[in-house]
Formats: structure tokens, C-alpha cells, sequence
């Protein structure tokens, strides 16, 4: 930790009440007293990891000397104070580790050096599926479900808790992983051996950004990144440019923290701040709580951004004081902000490479759809916003888009008369009827029979109503807010429509103490929001299944249903394969459509329903006012409630504390187990790599259009029958009840391969007017349709290798690095792309796979590729000579013998990233250093 070379005799003691703790100060730096607050963090690590050699007085300057203006050019390394994980992303990385523990050992090393040399963190939150809803033993129900789904992952995750030092895992059923890393994990400022620094973090998630809420810089990176973080690589970047956005005014009553956001992400995805740092400040940042700044901070990969992060000032310290931090760690962190010009300072502008301003007063009420985060929609347009893109979905003379995994449905429904919601004079079933207007909008009413009674289904219903995600849950005044409005809905006699399938999944059991203390349970459960776990449920596509006869109904008429849900995703396929067309809202909202049923709705002027004397209800007449909502945070919120909750954090329930837990400093694999097995990355690795090569005779797997994210290409949601992964396991003997989700199966890399390019929603441009994880298979005469798993197999024992072309934004998304790790095994070496987002970009490097951008201005389309071409790529050789070329020659050969030529831009953008290329990837490259070490 300590600084081998300290050039700028920057190392100084912090006395702090009667602690003294040793720092590096930044003003013995001259420049670094104008940096933002970012990048003076990054100042500070650079200062205090100073070695001579990945870090010297020349990248220390750079980055006092910081040209806001410039583009980013200069490579630093950062090296993360610690690392945090989910289960889904965190069993792969001890996968991993395992897997190299026995590797350094094949090729004579110390095998028990494999350790995380910062510390790591896993929270245990991705797995719980809301199997069970709408009742009081629902939160049993899914837990005791996960644990026997999961028991053989579970078990693996508490062997590692043993085996490795500086690893702790945070048990299921606790909370979501940034929620907890907020409310509990994150230090703000850290100790370790003596040293005070600021807290810096990399998550196997990409909302680790929550965190920059709370004035710690940190981001998502993949699992790959993360396992070379934790075993003290550091994290290879450029110094970034910096967006000031300022805030000024104060949120209107009726506007939530969510509409904030979601405003937000709107205006920074248009400005476009991908791989850069956003910073808040300004006057307004004041008024800004805590909980907001950390639901702005964990959207930033929404709008793209690597942070997205608010300095350090009161607000900062009262929100540690009110989740139990001690008064030696508030005095800590006061004092070293003060030390080193990290404490905001209002008056004080400083100089940022671009500026964007948000007067809060100006935010209307919004959501966010149908499938993608940055569509916002005020809420007052949100009916004929649905209107419009319904028919993108069902379409007159149009086949409706596919939601069955094994065939496309080539059959069009027409578009009939508009509908209205009426309801029976009795007993309040709503049903259907046609209604003669003007506007038109598709309609195919169906008769359902639930357990509800009878009631009707047409496009546009809403089927699923969530609370759930860390975006909002963390959030008291979205949370409180939504109970709020459930108790002045049922006050009025209001209820949710039998259709919706509703859950309440909170990120932490604050929230269930607070929602106890101030009595409010009862008014959500009457509305069907009961406990379904903690964890990240329906925003990570753990929905659960639907109701049977509303699936059977939707699947069999090729309805287009909505999902609800207070989350940050809402890409195509992500949520439910039942479910095409899904909005982001705050949890008020959440509430609100279940009580309006269906996405064809203006809450100004069509009533949710009528009250106990037969008045129509409007959403004005029972949403809460700020000042109910404010009273209620006032008397329900307090400093034991976290340190209660948190007082034995990872020691976990009986269930948890009884599993049989596996021992020695080495993993005994199970060669029957379908969840965790030993990858293939270090089969048959020599101690010194060898020389990369061109590309020669690559066919193309798949040619994808714009916005392709990390959910296209990554296993995520559930297997589906009939599909390679679910083969795969029928012949290991699992039943289809027993399939589980791809995530649950991350530590599998036989199921994980199977499903890379597999989500239902994938347009491979190969084909005409399919969807899902399909190629020609150029092996085959007449090169017919194969699953794209399937084809792969049969390139890679023909010796053909693969690339992978795409448009703009390619990888957006999560930090998945199955994305990248799949692509990897399929046999692809080669991604040519318009245009890459971060972490997917360089988890394509972590796994040896070379990403490459069409010519500036030209595309597949435009170069006129179809995806039948032979493609030669040359000049990637010049690695070998330790240096990066700029551009790579790709040749394409069609069928006639004509050829397309054009020089592709190489995006390794560091020596380390061309250092990884070189070994075959990042693992790899840190396997051979622990060897020479």
C-alpha cells in the first residue's frame, strides 16, 4: 500500500481526535488543487501506489496537468480499494480462482498465492425468483425455493468464504448488492495497515455507480476485470474527460426522485458522455439527499457513463451517521475531505471538459419505455407514446414479432376498433368493450379465467407490476411515497386488476422495518405488493413465471402485454418472455398501473375507478404530498434500524449456516454437477505465451444491427425446452422444472455457451425475419438454419474461425462477462462493430477476442456485408513487435470471388489491454506475472 518512490514527498500524518493515520496529500502536487473531484481521487491513488514502473512521477503530473479539453490519451492505472459482487457475476469469478489455483500448481507455483489482495465482497442477490406472489407466505416461499435451486452454488460461494483470505460473502435474503454496499459495505474513506485513502471500488455489476452517491468513485466492470482487480492488477484506463452537470431549483410536489433520473439519463445519453466521468455540483447538489444522489449515481450506465458521482459534503456525512457508521469513521472522513480539497465547496466552479445545467424544478413526472431506459415519456403523453408504439409490436398486415423460442410465428393480426375499461355493475371484474372513436389502436380482447374470476385480456395490459431494483428501493422517499398512495387507494375502495402480477422486492430489510413502523404493510398487501425477497427480482428478469392461463392466453393469441416495473432495465426480452413491451417508473407509478391495468391509460382523465359511492378516482385524488411523505420519513426512519440490520451481516440465516460446506485450499470438483465446473481457460497453457496471429478463412456468426446490449449476447432469464442448454441438461439428467435461470448457472460454462446469443429478442441479419439465437451454418450444404451454438461446434471442428459484425452502442448494457466470455468459446476472434460500449469492448480483450470498428462513417450496410463473406484480417502480427497498430486490413470474400477491403480501426486502447490481447487474455497475463513472482 505504501508508496515505494514517493516522488512529490507527498506521505504526511492525519491526526483525527486521538487517531493519526499516515496520507498522501495531494498539495504536495501542484495542479491538483483545480482537478474535479474525481479525478483528484484518481490523483490520490496514483500518489499513493507510485511504483516506478505501472505508475511513475510522469502519469502523477499527467493528471495534475489535466488538459480538460483534450481528448483522453494518457493511460494510467488505477488499482481499486476493494472489490464488490453479486452471486450471478461473483461465481464465475471464484470459478475462476479455483480454477487458477490449481493451474499455478500444474506449472509449479505456490497455488495457495492465489488470493484477493484487495478486499472482496459478495452479496448473495441475483438468484431469489418471485415464484410466489400475492400472499403473506411469499418471501418463505422464494427463499426456500432459491436454496434449493441453488444449494450446490451456495455451497461453492462458503467453501470460497474459507479458502481465500480477504473474502466475505454476504448470505441470500439480506439485500440488493448496492444497497448494501451503501448502507453498510462502503467506507467513504478507507484504513488499511495505517494508511487513510479515499474508497474506491470496481463491481461485477454495472450499478456499482450507486455507490458514487456517496462520494466513492467506482464503476462496473466485468467478472473478468474484477478477478484481476482482486488479485492486484490494476485496472488499465485513460484519464477521462469530466462533465460539470450542475443542479439547480428544487424538485415540484408530485415529482419523484425516479422522474429526476429518468430526466437525467435522457439528457446525458443524447449529449453522449460514454467513457466519461459525470460529476454533480453547484448550489443544488445541497439540496440533493443522499438517497437521490445514489439513485442518480446507479443509473450512469444508462446514460453510459463510467461514474457518475457526487462530492463528499454534510449530506454525505449525516446519511453515514443515520446507517450506523461510528463517530471515529464521520470524523475521519470529514477531516481527510477537508486535507485533501475533496469537500465541496459550492462557491468553488471547477474546470470540467463539457457543462450541462438541470433546473429540478423543471422535471415533470415521467416513465421510461418500451425498451430501453433512455425513452423517457412524460407521464401526462405516456397514453399516446403507447399508442405510437404498439404498432411496432402488432401491426396490421405486419407478422407480429415472435415470442416462441422455436419457430417464428408468421401470422398478422388486424388492428380492430379502440378499446375502453368499463367495469361489470357487480363485482367489479373489468372487462372489455369495443368502443368507437377516432384513434386506433390494435385490439384482440380475450377471455381469460384466473382465480380471480373472468376477466378480459387485450394488447396492452399490464401483466407484471414490480417493485423492485436498487435504483429505487434504496430510496425512502419513492418507497414511503408508493405506501403512501397504496393507503389512500384502498381508503377509496380501489384494488389492482387480476391480471397484474405485482411484487414488492425491497434492496434491504430497512425498508421492511420502516414500512412496519409506520404501519403501512397492510395497505400495500391489500393490493396484492406482499414481500417477495430481497434481491434483484423482475429488473434482472427473475420474474417468475406468469399465472398460467394469463401465459397460455398471451402465448396463444400472440398478445402484446406491458411490464411495470421501479427498475433500471427494461430491454427487449429482459424482463418476461411473455412480455414484449416493459416501462421503467418510480414505485408511485408501479402502484398506480396496477391499479390502471393497462398502458392505454391517461391518468388526467381516465379514472382508476370509483369509490365506495360510485365517484371516479384519479391519480391526483390519492397521490401523497410531499409534506405526508416527508412526516412519515421523519417518524419511521432510524440509526438502529440499520445497525440492527446489519449487526451480523454475514452470518445468515439457519438455512444458510446449516449447508454443508466443502473443505481444503482446493475445490474438489463434482463432475456431475451442472452449476459449477472447471473452465477450459488454462487447458493446455505453456508459462510463455505464444505469438498472436492474423485471422485467415473467418466466416460470420452473426451480423447484428444498432444497440445490441450485453442481454443479446449474454445467457440471461430463464431456459427454455427445446433450446442447446436445456439438451445439454436433459442429458445430465435435470427436468424441466429443475432448468433454473442462466444466472443461476454462471459457474457452468457448458450452459453458458449454449446460450451466448440466444436471447429470444436477437435479430441475426443472416436470416429473414427470425428472432432469437439462430445462424446459417456455412459447414452445411445450402448453409440452413442451426442454432448458433451448433454452428459454432461445427466451425470449430472444421478449424474455421468466427468474427462477429454489429452496428452503433454494441455491448451496452450490463457488465456481463459471459458476453464476452461466451463469444470467446464460441470460437469468435474477431467483433467488427460501428461502435463499442466500455466494459464490453475490453472484456472482449480479457478473453483474447480482438474488437475492431468499421472505417468512420461506413458500415456492414453501407460496405454492402451480408454475412455470407470469407473474411482475412492482416496486421494484427504487429502485437508480436510490442506495438499496437492503429488499423488492421479486412478483406471479405463473397461467394462470387468479388472482395471488400477496408482498414478497421483497432480498439486496444492501452499497452495493458494490448498486454492481455498478447497472452490470450487478462487472466492469462495475471497467471504468468504470479508465476514470475
Amino acid at each position: 500500500m505504501n508508496n515505494p518512490v514517493n516522488s512529490f514527498g507527498a506521505q504526511d500524518t492525519l491526526n483525527v481526535g486521538d487517531q493519526a493515520y499516515e496520507i498522501y496529500r495531494l498539495d504536495a502536487v501542484p495542479g491538483t488543487e483545480k482537478l474535479p473531484y474525481s479525478l483528484k481521487v484518481l490523483a490520490e491513488n496514483l500518489l499513493r501506489t507510485e511504483d516506478g514502473a505501472n505508475v511513475t512521477k510522469e502519469h502523477i503530473e499527467a493528471i495534475a496537468n489535466w488538459d480538460p479539453t483534450a481528448d483522453p490519451s494518457i493511460e494510467i492505472q488505477f488499482t481499486p480499494a476493494r472489490v464488490v459482487m453479486q452471486d450471478f457475476t461473483g461465481v464465475p469469478c471464484i470459478v475462476d480462482l479455483a480454477t487458477m489455483r490449481e493451474a499455478v500448481g500444474d506449472l509449479g507455483g505456490d497455488s495457495e498465492k492465489v488470493n484477493p489482495l484487495a478486499p472482496a465482497e459478495l452479496v448473495i442477490d441475483h438468484s431469489v425468483i418471485v415464484d410466489v406472489f400475492g400472499n403473506a407466505g411469499a418471501f418463505e416461499k422464494n427463499v426456500e425455493i432459491e436454496y434449493g435451486r441453488n444449494g450446490e452454488r451456495y455451497q461453492f460461494l462458503r467453501w470460497g468464504q474459507g479458502a481465500f483470505d480477504d473474502f466475505k460473502v454476504v448470505p441470500p435474503g439480506t439485500g440488493i448488492v448496492h444497497q448494501v454496499n451503501i448502507e453498510y459495505l462502503a467506507r467513504t474513506v478507507m484504513i488499511r495497515d495505517g494508511v487513510a485513502y479515499p474508497d474506491t471500488c470496481v463491481g461485477t455489476d454495472s450499478h456499482t455507480t450507486m455507490v458514487n452517491g456517496l462520494g466513492v468513485l467506482g464503476w462496473g466492470v466485468g467478472g473478468i476485470e474484477a478477478e484481476a482487480a482482486m488479485l492486484g492488477q490494476p485496472v488499465s484506463m485513460l484519464i477521462p474527460r469530466v462533465v460539470g452537470f450542475k443542479l439547480t431549483g428544487e424538485i415540484q410536489p408530485g415529482v419523484t426522485a425516479t422522474d429526476v433520473v429518468l430526466t437525467v439519463t435522457d439528457m446525458l445519453r443524447k449529449h453522449g458522455v460514454v467513457g466519461k466521468f459525470v460529476e454533480f455540483y453547484g448550489k443544488g447538489v445541497a439540496e440533493v439527499p443522499l438517497a437521490n444522489r445514489a439513485t442518480l449515481g446507479n443509473m450512469s450506465p444508462e446514460f453510459g457513463s463510467t461514474a457518475a458521482i457526487f462530492p463528499i459534503d454534510d449530506v454525505t456525512v449525516d446519511y453515514l451517521r443515520l446507517t450506523g457508521r461510528t463517530d471515529e469513521q464521520l470524523a475521519l472522513v470529514e477531516a481527510y475531505a477537508k486535507a485533501q480539497g475533496m469537500w465541496h465547496d459550492a462557491d468553488k466552479e471547477p474546470v470540467f471538459s463539457e457543462y450541462l445545467e438541470l433546473d429540478l424544478s423543471t422535471v415533470v413526472p415521467s416513465i421510461s419505455g418500451p425498451k430501453r431506459p433512455q425513452d423517457r415519456i412524460e407521464l401526462s403523453d405516456a397514453k399516446n407514446a403507447f399508442r405510437k408504439d404498439i404498432h411496432n409490436y402488432v401491426e396490421e398486415n405486419h407478422p407480429a414479432e415472435c415470442t416462441n423460442l422455436d419457430e417464428a410465428v408468421d401470422e398478422s393480426f388486424p388492428a380492430s376498433d379502440p378499446v375502453s375499461l368499463s367495469f361489470a355493475e357487480e363485482d367489479a371484474v373489468p372487462v372489455y368493450s369495443a368502443a368507437k372513436g377516432a384513434e386506433g389502436r390494435p385490439s384482440k380482447p380475450v377471455t381469460v379465467k384466473g382465480d380471480d374470476g373472468e376477466f378480459v385480456l387485450d394488447h396492452g395490459a399490464v401483466v407484471v407490476a414490480a417493485i423492485t431494483s436498487c435504483t429505487n428501493t434504496s430510496n425512502p422517499s419513492v418507497m414511503l411515497g408508493a405506501a403512501l398512495l397504496a393507503r389512500n387507494a384502498v381508503d377509496k375502495g380501489l384494488t389492482s386488476k387480476p391480471w397484474v402480477k405485482t411484487s414488492m422486492a425491497p434492496g434491504s430489510q430497512v425498508v421492511n422495518d420502516y414500512y412496519n413502523k409506520a404501519g403501512l404493510w397492510p395497505y400495500l398487501e391489500k393490493l396484492g405488493f406482499f414481500l417477495v425477497g430481497y434481491g434483484c427480482t423482475t429488473c434482472i428478469g427473475n420474474t417468475g413465471p406468469l399465472p398460467d392461463a394469463i401465459s397460455k392466453a398471451i402465448n396463444d393469441e400472440d398478445l402484446t402485454v406491458t411490464a411495470v416495473l421501479s427498475g433500471n432495465r427494461n430491454f427487449e426480452g429482459r424482463i418476461s418472455p411473455d412480455v414484449k413491451m416493459n416501462y421503467l417508473a418510480s414505485p408511485l407509478l408501479v402502484i398506480a398501473y396496477a391499479l390502471a391495468g393497462t398502458m392505454d391509460f391517461d391518468f388526467q382523465t381516465d379514472p382508476l375507478g370509483q369509490d365506495q359511492d360510485g365517484n371516479d378516482v384519479f391519480l391526483k385524488d390519492v397521490w401523497p404530498s410531499s409534506k405526508e411523505i416527508s412526516d412519515v420519513i421523519a417518524s419511521s426512519i432510524d440509526r438502529q434500524m440499520f445497525t440492527d440490520s446489519y449487526a451480523d451481516v454475514f452470518k445468515g440465516d439457519e438455512r444458510w449456516q446449516n449447508l454443508p460446506t466443502p473443505e481444503g485450499k482446493t475445490f474438489d470438483w463434482d463432475p456431475n454437477s451442472t452449476y459449477v465446473r472447471k473452465p477450459p481457460y488454462f487447458d493446455g497453457m505453456p508459462a510463455e505465451p505464444q505469438p498472436v496471429t492474423d485471422i485467415s478463412g473467418a466466416r460470420v456468426l452473426a451480423l447484428l444491427g444498432d444497440s445490441v446490449t450485453t442481454d443479446h449476447i449474454s445467457p440471461a432469464g430463464n431456459i427454455k425446452q427445446g433450446t442447446p442448454a436445456a439438451e445439454y441438461l436433459e442429458a445430465n439428467g435435470v427436468e424441466r422444472k429443475d432448468y433454473n435461470s442462466y444466472g443461476s448457472r454462471r459457474g457452468n460454462h457448458e450452459v453458458m455457451i449454449r446460450g451466448t446469443f440466444a436471447n429470444i429478442r436477437l435479430k441475426n441479419q443472416l436470416l429473414d425475419d427470425v428472432s432469437g439465437g439462430y445462424t446459417r451454418d456455412f459447414t452445411q450444404e445450402g448453409a440452413p438454419q442451426a442454432f448458433i451454438y451448433d454452428a459454432a461446434q461445427n466451425y470449430a471442428a472444421n478449424g474455421v474461425p468466427l468474427v462477429v459484425l454489429g452496428g452503433k452502442e454494441y455491448g451496452s448494457g450490463s457488465s456481463r462477462d459471459w458476453a464476452a466470455k461466451g463469444t470467446s468459446l464460441l470460437g469468435v476472434r474477431a467483433v467488427i462493430t460501428e461502435s463499442f460500449e466500455r466494459i464490453h469492448r475490453s472484456n472482449l480483450i480479457g478473453m483474447g477476442v480482438i474488437p475492431l470498428q468499421f472505417p468512420a462513417g461506413e458500415s456492414a450496410a453501407s460496405l454492402k456485408l451480408d454475412g455470407t463473406e470469407v473474411f482475412d484480417i492482416s496486421g494484427v502480427t504487429e502485437l508480436n513487435e510490442g506495438k499496437t497498430p492503429k488499423t488492421v486490413k479486412v478483406t471479405a470474400t463473397k461467394t462470387d470471388g468479388s472482395t471488400v477491403e477496408f482498414d478497421a480501426v483497432v480498439r486496444i486502447d492501452t499497452p495493458g489491454e494490448a498486454d492481455y490481447y498478447r497472452n490470450g487474455g487478462i487472466l492469462q497475463y495475471v497467471l504468468r506475472n504470479m508465476l514470475k513472482a
